[in-house]
């Protein structure tokens, strides 16, 4: 008498969350702080993410090409060393295969050109530090996921 996997159910009205069957959706934190990227991936974590890590974008274009396309979400710093955020995302949105991918600015950088910038090159949304845990999910749930 065996068991058939088990359903995945969501209440009703409950938009999809990011947990689908057994795959656990991927995001990639993307920041040279090692304090920042503690915090972001513990709280994407407790929003069902598993989480891979990068310290510039260098790092993150080898984890992405490493993933293909398994990564779903990237939260990007803009000030880092070697490849900074805008230029992971300019290069990130070059790939066909990862138009699919959403990328949110995790930065300092407040001026509205800078926002601007990274919104006219991809970024699917854009969180200023400090940020909350709230802000965070509400950012997400703007880009349409729903953890």
């Amino acid at each position: 008498m065996g068991r058939g996997p088990a359903a995945v159910t969501h209440p009703p009205g409950h938009p999809q969350s990011v947990n689908t069957g057994e795959m656990m959706a991927k995001a990639l934190v993307v920041d040279d702080s090692r304090a920042v990227r503690m915090i972001l991936a513990r709280t994407l974590k407790e929003l069902g993410f598993e989480v891979r890590e990068a310290a510039n974008g260098r790092e993150a274009l080898e984890v992405i090409e490493t993933e293909k396309t398994a990564v779903s979400l990237v939260l990007a710093d803009w000030n880092m060393p070697e490849i900074n955020g805008l230029e992971l995302l300019k290069r990130l949105r070059q790939k066909p295969e990862l138009s699919s991918l959403v990328v949110v600015m995790v930065t300092t950088e407040t001026e509205l050109d800078q926002m601007a910038a990274a919104l006219e090159a991809g970024a699917n949304e854009y969180v200023m530090k400090p940020f909350t845990k709230d802000i965070l999910v509400e950012k997400l749930q703007l880009v349409g996921i729903h953890p």
